[in-house]
């Protein structure tokens, strides 16, 4: 009883006394990305709020699981974190061995943001809405290219999601990133990709490339003209490029807890809010940025991405 005590006692002293220290926020992708974009502006929001800094380091490769190991072996006391997106919730089916269980490894602290994503193409391809887009792949579907930012990306994932729902396989091309990509499908290199507005909303504007849909239940506010893929005809079709944040598992619960209310404030912020809407995401509601809101997301993904990404048999080792 008296270990007991003394256990909760240290427990409320540390998370009154953190952080005592700059914290490391692990971001999987390169900077730039949309992924280190989000990462970069909650970390000046929530680094603000808590006295100290977070320093967001890029640790790229595999998908985005050589960053999501360090995090899993990390030292469980809430100065390594982890931001991720959709794709820690697919990973755990992509890869045949991953040195972490995703649905054990981490401590969630809450959902940040939901990025829409856009069904785009190269500004000559013929179909002129996505009905047509649809039939013409159906036809040239063996010639035509689907490129995306790599293995585990939400461009990967959304591309996977559309060619099972038309039932139809494209070429698909990888890139290092979302950067190249789009040069190349400005360039006319490659026909298709889907990728979240925080990329697409610039060259859709400055019609470099042709938009067919937004992957969104609702229609985008920044692109009142650009219908849904329900809309469209793709019933039922939705995915969006959410992010999480994470500590290691074995994280104290007054720490996590702390970071959570951070993390909510900080997604207040009118500042925040207003240079998230400039990318065109936005911040998740109050009671999304929660522990048991992520938990109850990342078990639900990764319940949902196995039987697609098994269909696609798109695997890595």
């Amino acid at each position: 009883m008296i270990a007991a005590a003394l256990a909760m006692v240290s427990s409320a002293a540390s998370a009154q006394t953190y952080p005592a220290r700059p914290i490391t926020l692990l971001v999987p992708f390169a900077a730039g990305g949309p992924t280190d974009t989000v990462a970069r502006m909650t970390a000046q929001s929530m680094s603000k709020l808590l006295g100290q800094t977070i320093v967001v380091e890029n640790a790229t490769g595999a998908g985005g699981t050589i960053a999501t190991a360090r995090a899993a072996r990390a030292e469980p006391d809430g100065y390594t974190l982890l931001i991720h997106h959709i794709g820690i919730s697919t990973a755990a089916t992509l890869y045949r061995k991953l040195p972490y269980d995703t649905k054990t490894a981490f401590a969630p602290i809450g959902l940040v943001t939901n990025a829409p994503m856009t069904i785009i193409a190269r500004a000559d391809l013929p179909p002129n809405n996505l009905a047509e887009l649809i039939t013409y792949i159906k036809a040239n579907g063996d010639k035509m290219t689907f490129g995306n930012a790599g293995l585990g990306a939400a461009s990967h994932l959304c591309g996977m999601l559309f060619m099972t729902a038309i039932d139809k396989q494209v070429l698909t091309v990888p890139y290092k990133g979302n950067a190249p990509v789009m040069n190349d499908l400005i360039a006319k290199q490659i026909d298709l990709t889907c990728d979240q507005t925080t990329n697409t909303t610039g060259p859709i504007a400055s019609k470099l490339v042709k938009s067919y849909a937004t992957t969104t239940k609702t229609r985008l506010a920044s692109m009142p003209d650009l219908p849904t893929a329900d809309e469209a005809g793709l019933k039922g079709f939705e995915v969006g490029a959410w992010h999480g944040l994470y500590a290691p598992k074995g994280t104290p619960d007054d720490v996590v807890r702390k970071l959570s209310k951070t993390l909510q404030e900080a997604l207040r912020d009118p500042d925040l809010v207003k240079r998230f809407n400039e990318i065109n995401t936005e911040p998740v509601a109050q009671d999304e940025a929660t522990p048991e809101a992520l938990k109850v997301k990342l078990l639900s993904e990764v319940d949902r991405w196995k039987p697609i990404i098994e269909a696609a048999g798109q695997f890595a080792d």
